[in-house]
């Protein structure tokens, strides 16, 4: 990029991979099912994916599968680094954590960014702490309806 050296976020991502799994951290995936009704969804929403793929069915609807993936998980935290575009901050925050944690997967979710001392120094669209914290300390006390840690990693 015009000749500038720039962090990379893959490598960065593979080494906090590395270094997480070495301390027993894992990923962690949570599978269910889904449909065009928000009714029936409310109804199997608690239910183990197995009953709610025959209730949706048992009400004449399609069952369409869909799952949730958290990069690592460990003693009920959820661990996410986001080094990708800022896009995927926004969906870890209001979408994974908050999944796990209404799953009574997890009690805390954290999330790790650079700080925008870093992020400057990386390609376009990367998400940055400073303004993720922003986003969230806009929407209000408890929303996300998650207990939330931010982490901003500086050079």
């Amino acid at each position: 990029m015009t000749g500038r050296l720039l962090y990379s976020p893959r490598e960065i991502n593979e080494e906090f991979r590395k270094r997480l799994w070495k301390s027993g951290w894992t990923e962690s995936r949570v599978s269910y099912w889904v449909t065009k009704s928000a009714k029936l969804i409310r109804k199997t929403l608690t239910l183990a994916p197995e009953t709610q793929k025959r209730h949706i069915e048992l009400a004449g609807e399609t069952p369409i599968f869909s799952y949730n993936q958290t990069d690592f998980v460990k003693q009920r935290v959820a661990v996410e680094i986001q080094f990708g575009k800022y896009a995927f901050v926004a969906y870890d925050l209001f979408v994974k954590h908050l999944a796990f944690y209404v799953g009574d997967q997890i009690d805390v979710g954290i999330e790790i960014l650079p700080m925008k001392s870093m992020q400057s120094g990386m390609s376009s669209g990367i998400g940055y702490y400073e303004g993720e914290l922003y986003n969230v300390v806009r929407q209000g006390r408890g929303v996300p309806a998650v207990p939330l840690i931010l982490i901003g990693v500086a050079p």
